[in-house]
């Protein structure tokens, strides 16, 4: 495989897959910029690896697991880490600040269904994701993950479960 081509195959998967790969990474990492940062580095991977690549696989399921992969190294690094606390002492003294009715109740209706559902474990919340965010089918999310079929079929039946008490206990506590 010439550069020519592996340019032009490069290009075609950033156009086709991009935003999706970004709006998964979005969902592990919770920060749009790294989640766009990411998705360079993936893109970057494939580019490398993209001769060792056997087209006998769905190219789409290789780009989630390299993605995934990148986002899992990143929420393992030490920067990671840093941001996390840096970010508990912002929002810890953002909390102490008085603010605005409107602030808060625009933030609620905005965040409550995506808080509810970063709120499932990860291995719940990455098969919610990919099966309503990204419409893989149950084999494609097996695939990308590597788990079982019916392993992805559970845990998107008990992220249901989980979510239907969440939403249902809110209610009862008058959200």
């Amino acid at each position: 495989m010439d550069r020519e081509e592996k340019d032009y195959i490069l290009e075609k998967m950033m156009i086709d897959y991009g935003n999706e790969l970004v709006r998964l990474a979005f969902s592990y990492v919770k920060d749009a910029e790294i989640a766009k940062d990411m998705v360079q580095n993936s893109f970057i991977k494939c580019y490398k690896n993209m001769e060792s690549f056997q087209f006998d696989a769905q190219i789409k399921t290789w780009l989630y697991r390299i993605t995934i992969n990148e986002c899992k190294d990143y929420l393992k690094s030490w920067n990671y880490k840093m941001v996390q606390v840096k970010s508990f002492i912002n929002e810890t003294a953002k909390s102490i600040l008085p603010s605005t009715e409107k602030t808060v109740v625009d933030k609620y209706n905005n965040e409550e269904i995506k808080d509810t559902i970063f709120s499932l474990p990860k291995m719940y919340r990455e098969v919610v994701y990919l099966y309503y965010y990204d419409s893989l089918t149950t084999e494609e999310i097996a695939k990308v993950l590597g788990i079982p079929v019916n392993t992805v079929k559970t845990r998107l039946r008990r992220a249901k479960q989980r979510l239907h008490s969440v939403i249902k206990e809110a209610e009862l506590n008058g959200r």
